[in-house]
């Protein structure tokens, strides 16, 4: 069975006891004038823990639904781009959990092998010891205090953020569980003839001294220098001319390389050169390998420092000699240059070699050089003994489910062809890395005999051995070799009677960056594959990078990164989750503004302050009272028509992953139709002396505010408990209460027509009155000429909106009113909106006031004009200011000819 870590659901809570008393306490008192996010998100969380609101298995019989969380490393502290990933993963799981379903949300960190090492290495040359003065036990124990120590920190960060993770069951990918998995793993694989060890060209990283697979390799442009040299022919008939970038691993070389074909060199095939500055004999071989169009057409072999001499030199049974030790200093192969560091070494080499007359010239040469990816060294190609996985008959499987159209999901879709790409093109995995932090790996050897055995145990390993002299391996496996067992391992595979695995197996969905798609994602699917029959996972969301205001990468190196844990400090936690959140496009990196997160915070403020309105106008409401059926009004029909319809958008917009426009879509209905509109009409009900249109609209307010509060959680999920916890409510949580479901009843398109209709007149009289500079708190008197009965009867209607968001003095409407003197008119759909000039302006004033206006616009018009006619700004002037010129041009001089029509058109 998987095994689980049941203390970190105490350790959150904190004070248990007080967590739920105080909620309810709060939940009782009025709603402060301003929203303080720390005193709600500590409060909400605590008692979110205590409860076990986001505990899987609380409905045995709904239908499951589950993620796990892509393991943050144990090397320090989240940053930015984990608040994003934790942030949508969390919307899912929120808004699947009030949707009905099981929902489980998998917590855990993973070990991270070499950054974890290298960090702990780091702190301890700082108290002056290396790993090597503890040794091995000693030195796991200071890993294992790290561990617990940014465990401890982590699980604070989750807490800040309000992620609704179960974490009775998280996991980490060195405990016992995960162990047993990953012996398993290795063992299969190794029964299958999957796993092998051999001598081959891996990546060496000399500063970590570990093998590296080859995503782990950075490839970054240098400028460097191409070396040419001549390898005199031992006859001396002459010699053959060579190029590297390496001059040091020459010392290496056991071969001339030529094509067959290359006639320049038919005669020199089988001949033997002598190495320079070494003196070693080596043949001249012919190999289809080689180039013959690309520079001398010949090629110095060194199989233990490049990957493809190694395949060249298998094929011509040549000697393999490995001049570098693992810290990449020049072992006693590199004769009078043992001891030099690699760098030293190549230019001592260079001299020598420019002594002795054989370096012909050297030239200036941009490459791309590999880099590891954990320490920033240059990567060694270095011929090693080493653990491999077979890649191709893994991948092979995979590949095929995903062209018969059986395979994981890509969001967005163009992800599956890098992915196919990077999988179709596989080659075999160096899984053996020289650290003492990771999976060891479960292979022990004989020391008489020399034999390996791979075993689940050294108890196993002996028995099948009948030996008592065996030694473990003492490299540990790649850190990718556990985190690709995730999706399962961590749900009690291989055990088979695991209730978990059989429930909330494969994942629904997995939320990553594209950065990661072969490192974790493929190798995911293709372990899933083999080993469940199974895809880990239905979708697979890819998000981007997030990156800085100016679009550059967050780094250390430039300063540009951001805390996640200062953001919440200051605007809270929902404005942060909120502006990251509905401010990507799937696929797409992200600039983080702050201003954005200042934005979010607004309009966090705009739901409380509406919020607070509503409250204060539903006292004495109970949750039973609440009636949604009967006479309504206009209004109230056309709020509950637009949250119906924006429930089912938004439900579509989350389960197709597409978050930006969910945050559109919200942000509208909020801070549009609810805040601006509907509470403004509702104040008519609520201030009013119809007791009965007072009631019906308070449940209609409670109603709305109450589901669209539901619609907001996963995005705000601590304000939005807040403010719910105030509302008449059933149920112990927002976090629990049901999802906002479309419901074809609250369809109301006669509502929606008489609403577009009185909001185009409100907004055209605001249009008219800011357009002759009269305040809004001066009445007007408005007539309306409707074109049909239809459109009269909804004004009519509904004179008493129009009469006090209008701010009338008198009001008529009719087919065919009687007009007198002057108006400002207005056209609308249906109707025509007349607003006579005697009494809303001074007309002499206004066409004063004007008239200045048309004097400040000719001036502006004949300095543009004068410019453009200047022939020396035009010629020398770029043509980007010479079109801001002229646009500036056509600007003044329509808005010239718009004055001047109002003003002819006031002279009557």
């Amino acid at each position: 069975m998987a095994e689980h870590n049941n203390n970190s659901s105490e350790e959150l809570s904190g004070q248990q006891d007080s967590a739920a008393e105080n909620a309810a306490q709060d939940s009782k008192n009025g709603m402060p004038t301003t929203y303080d996010p720390k005193a709600a998100e500590d409060k909400w969380y605590r008692y979110w823990i205590e409860n076990e609101f986001f505990k899987a298995g609380l409905r045995p019989e709904a239908e499951p639904y589950s993620i796990v969380i892509p393991p943050p490393n144990v090397t320090g502290m989240l940053h930015i781009g984990h608040t994003l990933v934790n942030t949508l993963q969390d919307i899912l799981i929120r808004t699947k959990r009030m949707q009905g379903y099981d929902t489980l949300w998998l917590p855990g960190t993973d070990h991270a092998g070499i950054a974890t090492q290298t960090r702990v290495e780091q702190k301890l040359r700082e108290q002056g010891i290396s790993r090597y003065d503890l040794g091995r036990e000693k030195f796991l124990e200071q890993v294992w205090e790290w561990k617990e120590q940014y465990a401890e920190v982590i699980h604070e960060q989750w807490a800040k953020m309000g992620l609704s993770l179960d974490y009775s069951r998280e996991r980490f990918t060195l405990d016992e569980g995960m162990s047993h998995a990953v012996r398993h793993v290795f063992v299969k694989l190794y029964e299958k003839g999957l796993i092998y060890r051999g001598k081959r060209i891996i990546n060496w990283d000399p500063a970590a001294r570990t093998a590296l697979s080859d995503i782990e390799v950075e490839y970054k442009e240098v400028n460097g220098h191409l070396y040419h040299l001549r390898y005199p022919l031992k006859d001396g008939s002459g010699y053959i001319t060579v190029a590297t970038t390496r001059p040091e691993t020459m010392l290496g070389d056991t071969a001339v390389a030529v094509h067959p074909e290359d006639e320049r060199y038919t005669d020199m095939i089988g001949k033997t050169l002598i190495l320079p500055i070494i003196g070693r004999e080596i043949p001249v071989i012919a190999d289809e390998y080689v180039d013959k169009e690309f520079g001398s057409g010949a090629v110095k072999i060194t199989p233990a420092h490049d990957p493809n001499d190694f395949e060249v030199g298998l094929r011509h049974d040549l000697p393999q000699i490995n001049v570098m030790d693992e810290s990449g200093t020049m072992n006693a192969e590199a004769g009078p240059y043992q001891g030099q560091d690699r760098s030293d070494a190549r230019k001592a080499i260079t001299a020598d070699l420019k002594e002795q007359g054989v370096l012909v010239s050297i030239e200036d040469h941009v490459h791309q050089v590999g880099h590891s990816e954990r320490s920033g060294a240059v990567i060694e190609p270095y011929l090693s003994t080493q653990w491999f996985v077979k890649m191709q008959p893994l991948a092979e499987e995979a590949i095929n489910a995903q062209k018969d159209g059986t395979g994981v999901n890509f969001v967005p879709e163009r992800f599956e062809k890098t992915y196919m790409n990077w999988i179709e093109n596989v080659r075999d995995w160096c899984i053996s890395r020289q650290l003492w932090w990771g999976h060891r790996i479960p292979a022990w050897y004989s020391e008489s005999t020399g034999e390996v055995f791979v075993a689940m145990s050294e108890e196993e390993a002996q028995a099948a051995s009948g030996l008592n002299d065996l030694k473990q391996d003492e490299d540990v496996l790649d850190t990718w070799f556990s985190s690709n067992l995730w999706p399962f391992a961590t749900l009690g595979w291989p055990d088979e009677t695991s209730s978990d695995l059989a429930r909330y197996f494969p994942n629904n969905v997995l939320v990553t960056g594209y950065d990661i798609i072969y490192f974790w994602v493929a190798r995911m699917i293709f372990s899933s594959q083999e080993f469940t029959g199974k895809k880990p996972f239905k979708d697979v969301l890819i998000h981007g990078l997030v990156r800085d205001a100016e679009g550059r990468k967050m780094s250390k190196s430039l300063g540009n990164g951001i805390d996640p844990l200062e953001v919440i400090e200051k605007y809270g936690a929902d404005a942060l989750r909120y502006m990251i959140s509905t401010g990507i496009t799937a696929g797409q990196d992200l600039r983080f503004r702050i201003e954005k997160v200042e934005q979010a915070r607004n309009f966090a403020n705009k739901i409380w302050n509406a919020s607070r309105f509503a409250l204060m106008n539903l006292e004495g409401v109970s949750f039973e009272d609440i009636d949604i059926t009967g006479d309504l009004s206009t209004a109230d029909h056309w709020i509950l028509h637009r949250l119906n319809e924006t429930s089912r958008e938004i439900t579509r917009l989350i389960d197709a992953y597409e978050y930006g426009e969910t945050g559109r879509v919200l942000y509208n209905f909020i801070w549009d139709d609810l805040c601006d509109w509907y509470i403004e009409f509702a104040k008519l009900n609520l201030y009013g002396t119809n007791e009965a249109a007072k009631s019906k609209t308070q449940s209609v307010l409670a109603y709305t505010l109450d589901r669209t509060l539901r619609l907001i959680h996963p995005f705000m999920p601590f304000i939005s408990e807040e403010i719910w916890q105030h509302l008449p409510h059933e149920g112990e949580t927002i976090t629990l209460a049901a999802w906002p479901e479309y419901e074809q009843a609250l369809e109301n398109a006669e509502a929606v027509a008489e609403m577009n209709i009185l909001m185009d007149i409100i907004r055209a009289v605001r249009n008219i009155r800011a357009e002759v500079n009269v305040p809004m708190s001066k009445k007007v008197d408005l007539i309306i000429k409707a074109g049909n009965e239809d459109i009269l009867g909804i004004i009519q209607r509904n004179d008493n909106y129009i009469s006090r968001f209008c701010n009338t003095s008198s009001f008529a409407a009719g087919l065919n009113p009687v007009t007198e003197g002057k108006v400002m008119s207005a056209v609308v759909t249906g109707a025509e909106l007349l607003l006579p000039l005697s009494g809303l302006i001074d007309i002499d004033q206004e066409i004063a006031r004007l008239e200045k206006e048309v004097q400040t616009l000719n001036s502006e018009v004949e300095r543009v004009e004068k410019k453009l006619s200047n022939q020396g700004f035009v010629a020398k002037a770029p043509a980007k200011v010479i079109e801001e010129e002229r646009a500036k041009q056509a600007d003044y001089s329509a808005k010239r000819e718009k004055v001047l029509a109002r003003i002819a058109e006031l002279r009557g």
